[in-house]
């Protein structure tokens, strides 16, 4: 019998720093299966490794639990499961911040599932002498050049072991450093018993991940024509409505802003596509020549025909390390020749930190309103009478960074005429992380999936 069931799913966050009413609307203006979370990014796995080594009960995104705490009534009103990568570094203590939320709430039954395995940082130095050299993707470096400042190693693993949580009854899922697609693709393979060689239907289940995975920059935001976009202040988060046999549509629920169109759904398509005829994840491989998108109707895109071929017999690793230090500060420059009085403040700066011996491997001078974002390629207006002088350092050496802190405050009275606007202090230096990529064989990494009852 051909399975005719559609299972809809929600993406309510973009990135950790996404719209925290996001999800929670979501889950109140429509009917939903499943509601995802996308929280990580590379600079975060070693933000939350850093964390939890200072306390052995953190190193999660904390958001989540509190957006679990706000709307776990509501979940559990709907039967909406929901699946996050919220672990971070350790999903373990993501499930007990979870499982204190359920108690709070009397919420006897809920079940809570993990998936741990994608962090290999103690691992590092063993999977090194068993031969896997971690070569640095982008330039070919063995890791040993940079082993001693590593702060985070993590797998970007397969959908499957999610997918096994939610067959076990997990009402929500919490993995580490999965694929962002994969928040989708899990679901559906539980759903529809998707198999590891299915290669159509699970690219299918990426390419709708992939839609998604940025929230709102499917429905409206981020869109190169917004002035053809509406209701901005309530803009609506993507929903897909996914069949069996892989063909979806991306919409958003009634009465919510933004637009669904084949050009708001084709823009964030080929965002972080690369070769679009072999876009790689952990569970297949997708040729994105193949995708085809027709409207369907109002603020609903059909997706179709997509293809995949087989997974790679390796995955992905984002390992990041300390690269050095930065610091950045402002000062507004005001009155009459403002960008004029800007330039002098800059050599100001750098000239005084030149005579006091002090380089950097790299500087950045910046007159916002100006050259910030697309540099100096047009004649700034004649009149200007007020801009902002942005200055900053990078270098491996804290303390030459902290040197040039103290520099920019002295223009308040040793510079030009109406410098102001220099508030919060001195700039402080602030890490610098480097972003390291690698592979490692797919029979090196071991996922485990833990699903527990809420008593």
């Amino acid at each position: 019998m051909t399975d005719r069931r559609i299972v809809r799913i929600a993406n309510g966050q973009g990135f950790w720093g996404d719209s925290v009413d996001a999800p929670a609307r979501l889950l109140e203006e429509g009917p939903l299966d499943y509601l995802t979370l996308d929280y990580l990014a590379e600079v975060t796995m070693s933000i939350l490794q850093k964390q939890r080594r200072r306390d052995a009960t953190k190193g999660y995104a904390t958001d989540f639990v509190d957006l679990v705490r706000r709307v776990l009534p509501l979940l559990r009103r709907n039967r909406t499961r929901v699946i996050a990568n919220a672990g971070g570094v350790n999903p373990r203590a993501c499930r007990e911040a979870l499982a204190a939320v359920a108690r709070d709430h009397g919420a006897v039954g809920v079940k809570i599932g993990i998936v741990s395995g994608d962090d290999i940082l103690d691992r590092l130095d063993a999977l090194l002498a068993e031969g896997v050299p971690f070569t640095n993707l982008d330039d070919g470096r063995p890791l040993e050049d940079i082993r001693e400042r590593v702060l985070s190693a993590n797998v970007y693993i397969g959908s499957f072991a999610a997918a096994e949580a939610i067959r076990q009854g997990a009402d929500i899922v919490v993995s580490g450093r999965s694929t962002d697609p994969g928040l989708v693709l899990s679901p559906l393979i539980a759903e529809f018993g998707w198999r590891p060689d299915s290669w159509n239907t699970l690219a299918a289940g990426t390419v709708a991940g992939h839609i998604v995975e940025c929230g709102a920059q499917c429905t409206g935001g981020n869109f190169s024509r917004w002035w053809e976009v509406d209701g901005w202040d309530h803009l609506g988060y993507p929903v897909v409505e996914v069949a069996a046999d892989g063909t979806f549509v991306v919409t958003k629920h009634e009465g919510t802003g933004g637009l669904v169109t084949v050009d708001t759904v084709g823009e964030q398509l080929v965002y972080e596509m690369g070769d679009p005829r072999r876009y790689v994840t952990p569970d297949c491989v997708v040729d994105f020549t193949s995708i085809r998108l027709s409207q369907d109707g109002p603020d609903r895109v059909r997706v179709s025909e997509v293809r995949g071929g087989p997974a790679t017999d390796t995955y992905k690793v984002s390992i990041s390390y300390l690269e050095g230090y930065k610091a950045v500060g402002y000062l507004t420059v005001s009155g009459p020749d403002a960008l004029a009085k800007a330039r002098v403040c800059a050599d100001a700066v750098w000239g005084r930190l030149a005579r006091a011996g002090c380089t950097f491997e790299e500087t950045s001078t910046e007159f916002v309103g100006v050259d910030s974002c697309h540099g100096d390629i047009v004649p700034p207006p004649e009149r200007i009478n007020e801009i902002q002088l942005r200055l900053g350092v990078k270098d491996r050496r804290h303390a030459a960074v902290e040197r040039f802190g103290k520099e920019l405050a002295p223009l308040v009275t040793s510079g030009p005429p109406g410098v102001t606007g220099f508030a919060g202090g001195r700039p402080k230096p602030t890490e610098v992380l480097g972003f390291w990529p690698a592979l490692i064989p797919k029979d090196k990494v071991r996922t485990t999936v833990e699903v527990e009852e809420i008593q």
